[in-house]
């Protein structure tokens, strides 16, 4: 049920070759799906030598900076209950204000009770997600207010969109969380749509998924419905983490209220904390991208010591989201060679603290474009040989986060796909060498007959979802389908196939007791 594949044309007899196949009518084409073995692509490990743009002392540079500014400038800390857990721990509160600085041993003493790795449990086992080390995962889009396809074109979000992204989340193993809302649905009142949002996150899919940190009870309602979605105790769950938080950082230099409160709501019940300042080299942060990663690194760096302060050994990952911003209007800007730069530093950085590394699969077309194919692919390239762990917005994003597109979705998902196979250990086996193939054919032949290419040649090689392959006159005939028709007709096509992963009646009639209590009581308040 995840990957789409084109075939090969059915309508050659058993002598035809490959390549005689391709040639007529109807080859391998993009206007033909056939299915392959679900599975391939839930677990992906990054063995690759990492990338770096730091030397080991700009490196260290970039460690000492972060540090002089949390000891000399700090960090505005918008929660009396915050500070004062941060007291507690050493830090210096200044009297009467939010600033609190931190001495840089206190720092390090807490970054070092952060586990290296761990795992987030899904209520499918064979959906748990290994974070940190060289694994590799891959969470949809979060948080868009804004969704798009061909057909009904740019729109505000809405459940039903909502829901359908979801569905295709769970349609592709390649997407192995959900990540937070894909789109806002804003046709449910704000008190009670993480309610209706985290019950579908359970029932339409059987992966881990995010809560957002928005005050206490958005975050004490997520642990419930992941608790009960699982089914499973309170002390079991605080053994297993089974959700996640982004935290981002009120860039320059603050954390705020909801941000640190859901840290300890989190943190304390050994649920996993995600810290992710936002910081645009020339808007929220120094217009250098140094500049800008050393306020990146001491942000995140306090935001983690905190979660330590909190609970030592709580789960938390290191967040990187620096990009730059387009000089002439301020926009931000995506998949650039600078975000390149930030994120294979910001891996050095996590490396360096040996914490778990998030990061993003980036771009700001608006539409399914050359341009969201080669800023996304520029986002992957760096974020994989930059050693990221988990990789936020990787299937869906457009218009620098502000849109879920349908069909960007599908070719995100081709791209995934294709990082995945990049991954895979080249084969060099005594069969895979082809010794024996090559004595066969010998000078002059060809490969196209032998034993050892009709025996590999269904799945010797990855056969993307959307790339056409048909020759000119084929695809001509066809009516020139372009990469947005197939991208559309696919993910049609994917909620079509959906099915609803099984669900024990006992759960989701407690899920449903639940969110049907928390709505007669009012939901949240919405003046956070």
């Amino acid at each position: 049920m995840n990957d789409d594949q084109f075939p090969d044309a059915a309508t050659g007899d058993a002598a035809s070759t490959p390549l005689e196949r391709r040639r007529r009518p109807g080859g391998r084409s993009a206007e033909r799906v056939r299915k392959s073995p679900g599975g391939k692509y839930l677990n992906l490990v990054n063995t690759l030598a990492k990338s770096t743009v730091l030397s080991d002392d700009a490196l260290e540079s970039v460690h000492e900076a972060s540090l002089t500014i949390l000891e000399e400038i700090g960090m505005d800390v918008i929660l009396p209950e915050a500070r004062e857990r941060m007291k507690a721990a050493g830090a210096d509160v200044t009297p009467g204000t939010d600033r609190v600085r931190f001495d840089r041993g206190l720092i390090m003493d807490m970054i070092a009770s952060v586990p290296p790795a761990f795992t987030m449990h899904a209520r499918n086992p064979a959906r748990n997600v290994a974070i940190g080390g060289n694994n590799l995962v891959f969470a949809q889009i979060a948080s868009a207010p804004f969704v798009a396809d061909r057909d009904g074109g740019r729109r505000t979000g809405n459940q039903e969109d909502y829901r359908k992204l979801v569905k295709l989340a769970q349609s592709y193993d390649i997407v192995h969380t959900t990540g937070g809302y894909p789109v806002e649905p804003v046709d449910i009142h704000a008190s009670v749509r993480h309610l209706d949002c985290l019950s579908d996150m359970v029932k339409l899919t059987d992966k881990v998924f995010h809560v957002y940190s928005l005050g206490k009870q958005r975050n004490t309602d997520g642990i419930e419905i992941a608790r009960i979605g699982r089914g499973i105790t309170m002390e079991q769950m605080e053994r297993e983490p089974s959700l996640f938080t982004i935290i981002n950082t009120s860039s320059p230099l603050r954390l705020d209220g909801p941000m640190l409160q859901g840290i300890i709501e989190m943190s304390s019940r050994n649920q996993v904390v995600v810290v992710t300042p936002f910081t645009l080299a020339g808007a929220m942060a120094p217009v250098t991208i140094a500049g800008a990663l050393v306020q990146q690194n001491a942000e995140a760096l306090c935001g983690i010591a905190f979660t330590q302060m909190v609970r030592r050994g709580a789960p938390v990952m290191y967040g990187g989201f620096t990009s730059n911003v387009d000089m002439k209007t301020g926009a931000p800007a995506f998949g650039t060679p600078e975000y390149m730069k930030a994120v294979v530093a910001g891996g050095q950085l996590a490396r360096r603290y040996n914490i778990p590394y998030r990061t993003s699969n980036t771009n700001t077309a608006n539409t399914l474009d050359a341009q969201a194919a080669y800023e996304s692919a520029m986002s992957l390239w760096a974020l994989t040989q930059g050693g990221g762990n988990f990789v936020m917005h990787a299937a869906g994003w457009t218009e620098g986060g502000l849109t879920a597109s349908f069909e960007k979705f599908i070719l995100d998902v081709d791209m995934l796909q294709m990082v995945a196979e990049y991954l895979t250990p080249l084969d060099v086996s005594e069969d895979a060498l082809g010794l024996d193939a090559v004595r066969d054919v010998g000078p002059g032949g060809h490969y196209f007959g032998t034993l050892h290419t009709l025996q590999r040649y269904e799945t010797a090689f990855y056969s993307p979802i959307l790339s056409d392959w048909r020759n000119f006159e084929t695809w001509t005939e066809a009516g020139r389908p372009t990469t947005y028709d197939h991208a559309n007709r696919i993910f049609k096509q994917k909620l079509n196939e959906y099915e609803r992963p099984p669900l024990d009646p006992a759960i989701e009639e407690e899920l449903d007791a639940f969110v049907a209590k928390r709505k007669a009581e009012g939901g949240v308040p919405t003046d956070f």
